[in-house]
């Protein structure tokens, strides 16, 4: 895996004052881990966004403060509303000694002979898996082929995911993460149950410590 590194330094300016720096093309940071305490940062923003945004959830970025280096995960984006703009990020310090619980992509790849030939309708019941593993074998996504929903109704479980080695998943093994239905009145008990269990974003993370 490629590294990814975004370059930072040190802050004093905290509150209100924020404000005038955004305004200067800074972005405000926070690093924050169990090996550390907590480090407020500025980064530039429009690097920093166009990093970011090619990134998935649970992909790991190594912070250059200085002469330091922090291997970090993102936990948290704050964006403005408005323009959309990234106001905002939390990164969280892990150690290659240590676990993590983390958020990764599913992603759908194949074709389904139900939904190509019957005219069934795929619905996703998770966008996102919860994991346990250590920082080297952390997944950026994971694969879930559908060329076995072969007819109306077929589905594919937690417990039917193919994980990459040393990766365990902590999701219920019984959650659905896809089904085929039909297009007729049936299918929508099925919709409306996949809405329901869309999982928390793991862009929640520590709250912002700058009051606007």
């Amino acid at each position: 895996m490629e590294e990814v590194i975004i370059k930072g330094e040190r802050r004093d300016v905290i509150g209100k004052q924020v404000k005038a720096f955004r305004r200067q093309g800074k972005l405000p940071a926070v690093i924050y881990g169990r090996s550390i305490q907590p480090i407020s940062i500025w980064m530039d923003l429009k690097e920093t966004s166009h990093i970011l945004s090619r990134l998935s959830p649970s992909a790991l970025v190594t912070l250059e403060i200085g002469s330091d280096k922090h291997l970090a995960l993102v936990r948290e984006k704050q964006r403005d509303y408005i323009r959309g703009t990234l106001k905002h990020v939390d990164f969280q310090v892990v150690s290659m000694t240590d676990k993590l619980r983390v958020s990764v992509s599913l992603v759908i790849v194949g074709e389904s002979l139900a939904v190509k030939d019957f005219n069934g309708v795929l619905v996703e019941g998770l966008d996102e898996l919860e994991v346990e593993c250590y920082p080297k074998d952390l997944p950026e996504k994971i694969l879930v082929d559908i060329t076995a929903l072969k007819a109306i109704g077929d589905a594919i479980h937690v417990r039917e995911l193919v994980l990459p080695a040393n990766v365990v998943a902590l999701d219920n093994p019984e959650e659905m993460v896809v089904v085929v239905t039909s297009q007729k009145a049936e299918a929508e008990p099925v919709i409306a149950e996949a809405a329901a269990i869309e999982p928390e974003l793991i862009e929640k993370g520590k709250k912002e410590e700058e009051e606007e």
